[in-house]
């Protein structure tokens, strides 16, 4: 079973199942059907489905000619999950947030699998992508593969490997993304390589699902409290009148034993937010507190708060209170020059400000109609940047820093900024850094 599997893998007459055509799911979709490969797309959304029938793209980085160029070589997406059959390989690339208390949700994937189940056959390779704790493929995923009379690493193959998108980023894509993979067993690590081998230039593997889930942890809590680490340094130099930023600038000139990064208004994005607390959930299980990661997740959750004081004190420095104030948020997205706001703490910002009675308003090039959110909600379109229209707000917000928005015009235009992103070098007497 695994022999022909990886003779079809090889010879790119494989077909390729990718269920969730979102952030990850697309680009494996344009590169499995640039190497050759038919691909069968998956997604609940009709409206993503018909999208991508018509040639159309849904996000601003892919473009339609990328989405024209899939179709062309026999790419197709349907909401149809019987047509996982068709398949040999099923990579699921679905989201993984957390309920209300912090915990980890895995209802997509659970969900995702058990739709892909009735249809499920000897000789097919299963790749969870979705981030999440260790022991989610072994304890989840394998029983629910066994339970259709498949043993794994005998029947069928079940490994797991995060994804590495980046966003926006034009160094690194896809393909030249380094790709970790780890097995349930030897005879699923073989396919696994085999399955992405022939689409990504170096693969990496590792003794075990669990190692490979860890791996995924690992690199994202670093970020996680490398931020947190700098969003404190900020309170820190900002009581003591000195500018965070300067700070960091004369440090990354350093040319060993110091990586920047760079404060902002929280945390965004689907796994740097989100991905601490599946690890500390799981850790618990164990009988043991990550009260360092904890605590990075505390003083980024808190930045949110932190800018909005600095936003009352702004205002209070001219006479004015935030309920009533006319406030303008600047970029909603998670992260600069992309149109992903998944967790994004501008939106935590607009609300808290919403809630204080600020009238909110945002622009954001990249996000011209505020997106349906699972748990936020505003009814508004972004706003066109004009002199007229910047110098008609009370508050503008730097909360994300675009490449394209006009920062000279912003200066000379509005009558207070509050700049979450350091984007003001020079002092002046109307910005406020947060």
């Amino acid at each position: 079973m695994k022999d022909a599997l990886i003779a079809k893998l090889q010879d790119k007459s494989a077909v390729i199942g990718i269920v969730g055509l979102g952030y990850v799911g697309l680009p494996l979709v344009l590169r499995f059907a640039e190497a050759g490969y038919r691909v069968i797309g998956f997604d609940i959304d009709p409206a993503k489905v018909e999208a991508l029938a018509r040639g159309e793209t849904y996000i601003e980085h892919i473009p339609a000619a990328a989405i024209a160029s899939a179709n062309a070589a026999g790419f197709t997406a349907t909401t149809d999950y019987a047509r996982a059959a068709e398949a040999d390989a099923l990579i699921i690339c679905v989201p993984t947030p957390l309920n209300p208390y912090r915990e980890p949700d895995l209802s997509f994937v659970l969900g995702t699998m058990d739709a892909l189940l009735p249809h499920l056959r000897p000789g097919q390779i299963v790749s969870l992508e979705s981030t999440t704790y260790p022991g989610t493929t072994d304890e989840e995923l394998k029983p629910r593969i066994e339970s259709r009379g498949l043993a794994v690493g005998r029947d069928a193959f079940l490994v797991f490997s995060p994804e590495r998108e980046d966003p926006g980023n034009r160094d690194f894509t896809t393909r030249t993304i380094p790709k970790v993979c780890g097995g349930c067993t030897p005879a699923c690590l073989e396919a696994g390589l085999a399955l992405y081998g022939g689409v990504i230039d170096r693969v990496v593997p590792v003794s075990s699902t669990r190692a490979a889930e860890l791996t995924k942890l690992l690199e994202n809590i670093h970020r996680a409290v490398n931020i947190g680490l700098v969003n404190e340094m900020k309170i820190v130099a900002d009581r003591m009148g000195i500018d965070i930023h300067e700070v960091i600038r004369a440090a990354a000139t350093k040319p060993f034993g110091f990586v920047p990064y760079y404060p902002g208004p929280g945390l965004g994005g689907h796994c740097i937010p989100i991905d601490p607390f599946y690890l500390t959930w799981k850790a618990r299980e164990y009988g043991l507190n990550t009260r360092f990661i904890e605590l990075a997740g505390e003083v980024n959750a808190a930045m949110p708060d932190y800018v909005v004081a600095k936003v009352t004190g702004a205002l209070n420095s001219v006479r004015k209170a935030v309920n009533g104030s006319r406030i303008l948020v600047l970029g909603i997205a998670y992260k600069k020059n992309v149109d992903d706001p998944r967790e994004s703490p501008c939106v935590i910002l607009m609300e808290k400000l919403r809630d204080l009675g600020a009238e909110i308003a945002y622009s954001d090039p990249h996000l011209p109609i505020f997106p349906k959110m699972r748990e936020h909600r505003f009814d508004l379109c972004s706003v066109e940047l004009t002199p007229d229209s910047l110098a008609a707000y009370d508050c503008v917000i730097v909360a994300t820093d675009h490449d394209r928005f006009d920062y000279a015009m912003i200066r000379d235009c509005a009558a207070l900024i509050v700049d979450c992103r350091g984007r003001y070098l020079e002092p002046a007497g109307h910005i406020v850094k947060a």
